[in-house]
């Protein structure tokens, strides 16, 4: 709170006019400034009036200079903050919105009866939108009122005698709206309730006072501009029915909030605001005495309301929790979700609360909408002592501060960041080549002489694609915007392409390839436009690997996650992560398709991030296995449970029902592009338990596969189910347990090696667990597991024939194939004497185990251990490169192929 240092009626010469007018009104102020007003306090001082004898309009005046009155006593007495007083007023806007539009309606049917809608067939209301500060419960407290009125359906009123002269629709609202202005702005001898400015409506001063749905549909659709949506982020229904209300949002939401991430807001709030700057500044320039303005001069209030409305449109139609209309909210909501830091947002609201009581110190001067410092000296003293200052010069470089700060943040956002961005680390041949701009009409030599100034390999082949991709199309039909910014982009990324990578003509391969799958969106265009650095990790990226490269292109959303340090290489937090999903999910029941694009876009971003962390070098291949396969986890239990929600006949809350991991997942050895293999177990006696969880596994299956416009969330391989492909799809706890203890291959019980608890019910996870290491318990006889492992190895290795001269690291004899068939052999082996290999450690952890133990020679196990890993981070660079196939020169890995098979031939006895 800002403690004044000057009385009320000493400050404020509406204050004390007003008080000297009614000897009574000192007492009333006093009664009143000992609370907080409420609305049912309005309505108590309304009713106090109109019983005694005033007219509605009349009433209400005399309500909102008392109501005024005590904000001014409560706040520069400090007993109110900033909060309170916005809270209040915009509070009794809508109170008198609200009152006198009920009183004015009642009129309006008694002459021309009841609006009826032509296709409803229903009564109709009126809709008055509050938009700006009264849409965001932060009005100023001698603010005009921003307003829109609309209607749900065109249609005629319904008369029900012979003096109510029918009217339809349009008329009935427009002539409402009017009366609505007149009993809210008409100066009497009261003053006036609130100014109303109606310039937000469709088509503005030439636009109808009232809109249909349909015509403010059509408006939004076919007229809606940038700056519009910035308005209608603000859009608050202050009367109208709930239906009509949700109506109402449903159309507006679309054209406010992209699906998409729609970083071309920042360029539209740009410009929108230096036409605001240029306006100021030709006002200032007309009447020096009007300097000092704190809502549209430089670093004021204007610019902290962009920077938070920005966030909103480019984030709001992917994020409801950034759809609030207060400023204040959203810039904490912003701190919360890490788009600026705790302290960036902590020094905003502190500047904003600043500059929002000096706003309201000037205008409780004489209840006037001004937001500049007076030029008189004696008022300026005045308003420097209400904001508990003793002299000008301390209020004005306490004001500056404030304004450097917002300023600074501003423009850390929206400077003009186009033009003049050269690779850091460039040559000084490459920078000044950077100075030379390509165009999409120049020809073949121009480019390739570009190109071989640059150093570019392969410059023929590099300037003949450079060249598609410029004459193609898709290009020439986009906008010029649009085609300007693709033409800088790529001048832009030249250089930074020489600056990064010897393998240029394929990094630029890989950039056009992406430039084009984004070209038609625009938004995309603009975040690397408004951010240099993105593109540069862009090329990073691409320049390190064709896989990355590919999944962008497929992805581009996901630029999104380039565009900060902190939360791009943050450690994965999943606990909040799945908190997150869940959320998410919630947040959207009942939307199914949605629901899918949710898990889809959210497993996207996460696995972005690792793989940045992982070009980097920040991530072991271990460390990054065990992450995909948490992330993993988390998607398919949160999948369990948004699905089991839309089995409408399901008899319990929580299924009791669990999913398996096998393979890759079950091992935590998962990598980008793994599929899962899981079985599907439940245990419930419920008569209805196997059908229903059979639904719910083939509705897991269907989310998780799916093709959405973001894609799938994991291809799913069941085949390790017991019976497999003609097995149930889900089993019972006990007949899997039956199941594994008479039925099963040896092969299967290899798999069960790597088997895990995944999601679900986690008891039915424990009674599995327990399951597992009996079954992996039972002892064997070596002669008849030593043939089955090498029947099932031989199967294997028939079915992926090698014909290359080069090593497969996977399939091939001495590959990991056989280390992992080593490690299932070892487990089935001997975990009835050595019960700790049943742990679900992972193949090196097994192997170390088994040397430590004596089952293996000791020196041997490691090395074999060592040549696993080696041959993991083999797969994954070559898997990083974009092949599917995992091949290398036979004498690059020749030692550890040598290591595996004198190990496998000590074990099995056997070559593979």
């Amino acid at each position: 709170m800002t403690q004044s240092f000057l009385t009320s009626a000493v400050a404020s010469r509406f204050y004390a006019r007003w008080l000297n007018a009614d000897p009574a009104r000192a007492g009333m102020v006093a009664d009143l400034a000992q609370l907080s007003i409420t609305p049912a306090i309005f309505a108590q001082l309304l009713q106090k009036e109109t019983a005694a004898g005033m007219p509605l309009q009349r009433a209400v005046r005399r309500v909102r200079n008392l109501v005024v009155a005590t904000l001014i006593e409560r706040d520069l007495g400090g007993r109110a903050d900033l909060a309170e007083v916005m809270e209040t007023i915009s509070s009794f806007a809508e109170f008198a919105v609200q009152t006198h539009l009920t009183a004015l309606t009642a009129e309006m049917i008694e002459a021309h009866g009841t609006p009826i809608g032509n296709e409803s067939g229903e009564q109709q209301e009126m809709i008055v939108l509050g938009m700006g500060k009264l849409g965001g419960r932060e009005l100023n407290v001698s603010s005009d009122i921003d307003l829109i009125f609309v209607y749900p359906e065109n249609g005629e009123t319904r008369t029900t005698s012979p003096e109510q002269r029918s009217l339809s629709n349009h008329e009935f609202f427009t002539r409402l709206g009017k009366k609505l202005i007149g009993a809210l702005s008409e100066i009497t001898e009261d003053g006036f309730s609130f100014r109303v400015d109606m310039a937000l409506r469709p088509n503005g001063a030439s636009g109808p006072l009232a809109a249909s749905f349909g015509m403010v549909e059509d408006y939004l659709v076919v007229q809606g501009r940038e700056w519009e949506r910035y308005a209608w982020v603000k859009a608050r229904a202050l009367t109208g029915r709930p239906a009509d209300i949700a109506a109402l949002e449903q159309i507006a939401r679309p054209f406010i909030y992209r699906r998409y991430l729609d970083f071309g807001a920042i360029e539209a709030l740009r410009n929108m605001h230096a036409q605001i700057r240029a306006e100021v500044k030709r006002q200032e320039a007309r009447h020096p005495g009007r300097s000092n303005n704190v809502k549209l001069g430089r670093g004021g209030i204007r610019e902290v309301e962009f920077l938070a409305q920005v966030f909103q449109l480019i984030r709001g139609g992917r994020d409801a929790s950034l759809r609030d209309r207060s400023t204040r909210t959203t810039l904490a909501t912003l701190a919360a979700k890490g788009l600026l830091t705790p302290e960036e947002v902590d020094q905003l609201l502190q500047a904003y609360t600043f500059l929002r009581n000096l706003e309201h110190r000037l205008q409780y001067l004489d209840d006037a909408q001004t937001h500049s410092l007076p030029s008189n000296p004696d008022d300026r003293l005045t308003i420097a002592r209400m904001m508990g200052f003793t002299d000008v010069e301390s209020l004005l470089e306490e004001l500056d501060a404030h304004r450097a700060i917002v300023a600074a943040q501003f423009d850390a956002i929206f400077a003009d960041k186009r033009g003049g961005q050269q690779a850091q680390g460039g040559t000084n041949e490459a920078q000044a080549e950077a100075h030379v701009m390509l165009s999409d009409a120049d020809s073949r030599d121009v480019i390739e002489a570009r190109l071989a100034a640059l150093h570019f390999d392969e410059v023929p082949a590099a300037a003949q694609r450079l060249l598609l991709t410029c004459q193609s199309p898709k290009l020439q039909s986009l906008p010029e915007a649009s085609r300007g910014k693709l033409m800088a982009l790529i001048n832009s990324a030249l250089p930074i392409i020489a600056a990064t990578t010897n393998a240029r003509s394929a990094t630029l391969g890989r950039l056009l390839d992406f430039f084009e799958a984004i070209a038609r969106r625009a938004a995309y265009l603009a975040l690397l436009t408004e951010y240099p650095h993105t593109l540069e990790r862009v090329i990073r990226m691409m320049s390190a690997s064709d896989w990355a490269a590919k999944y962008l292109t497929r992805h581009p959303i996901l630029l999104d996650e380039l565009l900060e340090d902190r939360t791009l290489k943050a450690a994965p937090d999943w606990t909040a992560f799945g908190q997150e999903v869940r959320r998410q999910l919630d947040a959207s029941e009942g939307d199914t398709e949605h629901q899918m694009n949710v898990l889809r876009d959210l497993h996207h971003a996460q696995l972005f991030r690792l793989l940045a962390q992982d070009l980097e070098g920040d991530l072991t291949v271990e460390r990054l296995a065990d992450h995909l396969s948490a992330l993993a986890d988390i998607l398919v239990g949160a999948t369990v449970m948004a699905v089991w929600k839309t089995i409408h006949n399901r008899h319990r809350e929580d299924p009791r029902f669990a999913v398996i991991a096998y393979g890759k997942l079950g091992g935590k050895e998962l990598g980008y592009a793994s599929d899962l293999d899981v079985i599907f177990l439940f245990d419930d006696d419920d008569q209805e338990a196997p059908a229903l969880y059979a639904k719910l596994a083939q509705r897991f299956i269907t989310w998780m596969t799916t093709h959405t416009p973001a894609g799938i969330l994991f291809d799913i391989d069941i085949a390790l189910r017991p019976d497999g492909a003609s097995g149930l799809l889900v089993s019972r706890l006990a007949a899997f347990e039956k199941y594994q203890a008479e039925s099963a291959w040896v092969w299967e019980h290899q798999a069960l090696t790597r088997a895990r608890f995944c999601a679900g019910d986690a008891a039915i996870g424990a009674r599995f667990e327990e399951i597992r290491e009996k079954v992996l318990r039972q002892p064997r006889d070596d002669a008849e597991l030593r043939k089955e492992v090498l029947d099932m190895r031989k199967k294997m290795h028939d079915a992926h024939p090698n014909r290359s001269p080069l090593f497969d690291i996977k399939h091939d004899a001495g590959g990991m194939i056989d280390i992992e068939f080593i490690v299932q052999y070892l487990v089935l082996r001997h975990a009835a004497q050595f019960p700790q290999l049943t742990a679900d450690i992972g193949n090196i952890a097994l192997l170390k185990l088994c040397g430590e133990l004596g089952l293996v020679d000791k020196d041997m196990a490691l090395n074999v251990a060592n040549a696993y890993r080696s041959f993991r981070k083999l797969q994954h660079q070559i898997r990083l490169q974009g092949s599917d196939r995992a091949r290398v020169e036979t004498e690059r890995v020749a030692q550890e192929a040598a290591q595996v098979r004198r190990l496998w031939s000590s074990m099995l006895g056997s070559e593979t």
